[in-house]
């Protein structure tokens, strides 16, 4: 993106096991899995995960796919490598990637929230697209879409063996007539030698409406729908988006 990465993603990522544990993932990992076979006509053998982070997902994928992870943050790519070192990892731009080959599915986690403009976000479904294989599927799966978006705090955090982390967030949207939303951060780090310090950060992610998505996914060349889950940490429906890439 042209501004600068987040804190979160550079010289903080060496704490993201502390502030998202990969063993929490299990639950929505395999929500999208299901979705994924679902999308493709055939078994899926290969998966490309764009914006794959620290590897949480990935870390319940593996046992079912090959995976080939790209993020943009070498740091977070250094996380996931530590998590799954026999996983392929490609450091890229979701909006530029190209491999040159193309796989059974592709899937976008919540990284695609940073596509703030509609030129990122269909530069970044046009990755996928060139990825998946025709027959293929992909799954993207957005925080949030203009018709669900809800303003609300969170925290939490974890202890590792030598130092602990905790965080408060605060997601906003300031102004509803345009394509972002706010969320802040306070990060609470705790070293070995018992010292402390904060670091607040602001991330501005885009926010899209459910007819918006489907409309850009189809012009991409997907056959794709709007599909709706549950998971038992949240107490509401998501959602997100399965897609097909037809056989040519």
């Amino acid at each position: 993106m042209s501004r600068e990465r987040p804190k979160m993603y550079r010289e903080l990522a060496a704490w993201w096991p502390l502030l998202s544990r990969p063993e929490d993932y299990a639950e929505e990992a395999e929500i999208y899995r299901v979705h994924l076979e679902r999308a493709a006509e055939r078994p899926i053998a290969t998966l490309l995960e764009l914006g794959s982070g620290g590897g949480n997902n990935a870390l319940h994928l593996e046992p079912h796919f090959r995976l080939t992870l790209s993020d943009l943050s070498p740091e977070m790519l250094a996380v996931s490598r530590a998590l799954l070192p026999d996983c392929e990892h490609v450091e890229g731009d979701m909006r530029t990637l190209r491999l040159g080959r193309r796989f059974d599915a592709v899937f976008v986690h919540d990284a695609i929230c940073y596509m703030t403009s509609e030129a990122d976000l269909r530069a970044a479904i046009a990755t996928a697209f060139a990825h998946c294989r025709p027959g293929g599927g992909a799954v993207f799966a957005p925080d949030y879409l203009r018709e669900s978006f809800r303003p609300g705090t969170d925290h939490g955090g974890h202890d590792g063996p030598d130092r602990s982390l905790r965080y408060l967030e605060w997601t906003w949207d300031p102004d509803a007539d345009d394509t972002t939303y706010t969320v802040d951060y306070t990060f609470v780090l705790r070293d070995a030698e018992g010292n402390v310090h904060t670091e607040p950060e602001r991330h501005i992610e885009g926010l899209f409406a459910r007819d918006e998505w489907l409309q850009w996914l189809h012009e991409a060349g997907f056959e794709a729908e709007a599909v709706s889950f549950e998971h038992s940490e949240v107490d509401y429906d998501l959602e997100l988006f399965t897609c097909h890439r037809p056989a040519e």
